[in-house]
């Protein structure tokens, strides 16, 4: 088998405590908060006393200034546990990642050492009804006024709509100019004009708030756009790769927790006089799923060490995404086959993760955008050679 040698001693120490938190604040509740369709505050105020929420965040701003692994363990254990509830990757990798790269010392004095106690909970709000993957035509408007910024609009399919206190929203200044007149700004969700839409009802991650956002002239201050005016766009592209190759992260530790416990199960439960891993289709269909599991495993890696160096590009984080995802629903669906009708019980964890597995071929780019990056580029060299040999 193959070994990992990312991660130092100071990482599994730190692995072990994550794991220990999950096993204590978050297992015994679960299964409630899916109930619910949501988890307590006082989950992420504990989560940030464990040192678990933003972990990279610099010490002058409240973080403990650690490195990209260590909220990559945050996200392998929280994904192997299949407790999907508590949406700290979008927090830490997407939220507060906005802030730390574009902005503002004001803004990253008030609001990351919120985040990094689980004060303030962050989301993402970019897609809207009619726009998903193409952001350029999202139609949330902020339009000055004096030294404001008056926004109306909706956003759908947010999560953490229900908890979050900050907004890294997507609107549009400037409707005449494209993907160039998107603006982000970071929202105070206290403000008058914020409203939060009902918390959906989705097929899978029943534990995650997902939810509409409306801003109804809701004014904030030009101190609030993060980055400048019309460059709301190029700075999303900046952060796909990094965004992408957490989806990937995400998915290899479900397939291998998955792999762990299908065999577990069919090492024991027997079916005509022996177990259902005595029979050669299941250790034939194992073994293929172990082999791509461990393919996906090298190249997330990889990219992890890449990224980690300032060298993931967005063809190799679409690769990732793609592989990842795909084998991520092919992985549970074929085990949940192997427990048979307990496979579609709910109290069996292959269950949970066979409904939570389905997103992952949407969110952070649907697969089908994956394929039109990796596509594309496999032609941009031949048509830049045939440009230059007409000029």
């Amino acid at each position: 088998m193959i070994e990992r040698r990312l991660f130092r001693q100071e990482h599994e120490m730190f692995r072990d405590s994550v794991k220990k938190f999950i096993d204590r604040e978050i297992r015994p509740h679960h299964h409630l908060w899916e109930e619910d369709g949501i988890v307590p505050r006082q989950l992420w105020s504990k989560a940030g006393a464990a040192g678990m929420l933003c972990c990279t965040v610099e010490e002058k701003y409240g973080g403990l200034g650690l490195d990209y692994l260590f909220d990559v363990i945050v996200f392998e254990e929280m994904a192997r546990s299949g407790y999907s509830g508590p949406g700290f990757l979008i927090h830490c990798d997407l939220v507060a990642t906005y802030i730390k790269s574009f902005g503002s010392e004001e803004q990253k004095r008030y609001w990351l050492p919120k985040m990094v106690t689980g004060q303030a909970i962050g989301s993402l709000g970019m897609t809207e009804p009619h726009a998903g993957s193409d952001l350029k035509n999202i139609r949330t408007r902020a339009v000055r006024h004096g030294d404001d910024y008056v926004i109306n609009g909706q956003k759908v399919f947010i999560s953490n709509g229900q908890l979050c206190d900050v907004i890294v929203l997507a609107t549009k200044t400037d409707g005449a100019v494209g993907a160039k007149g998107i603006t982000l700004f970071l929202v105070d969700t206290s403000l008058p004009g914020f409203k939060r839409g009902k918390n959906l009802k989705k097929l899978g991650m029943k534990g995650q708030d997902t939810s509409e956002l409306f801003f109804e002239d809701l004014r904030v201050p030009a101190s609030a756009m993060l980055g400048g005016e019309g460059q709301g766009f190029s700075l999303m592209m900046t952060k796909l790769a990094q965004e992408r190759l957490a989806q990937a992260i995400r998915s290899a530790a479900v397939c291998e927790e998955v792999l762990a416990y299908t065999v577990d199960y069919t090492s024991q439960r027997k079916a005509f006089g022996q177990t259902i891993g005595d029979f050669q289709n299941t250790q034939f269909k194992l073994a293929e799923l172990k082999t791509e599991s461990v393919i996906g495993r090298v190249f997330t890696d990889r990219c992890i060490e890449l990224f980690m160096n300032g060298e993931l590009d967005a063809l190799d984080a679409a690769m990732a995404k793609m592989w990842l995802s795909n084998l991520h629903c092919k992985v549970v669906d074929e085990c949940l086959q192997l427990f048979g009708g307990w496979g579609y019980m709910w109290e069996y964890p292959i269950a949970r993760a066979y409904a939570d597995a389905r997103i992952v071929k949407i969110a952070g780019g649907s697969i089908e955008i994956m394929k039109y990056i990796i596509g594309r580029s496999l032609f941009a060299d031949k048509k830049e050679a045939a440009r230059m040999a007409v000029a």
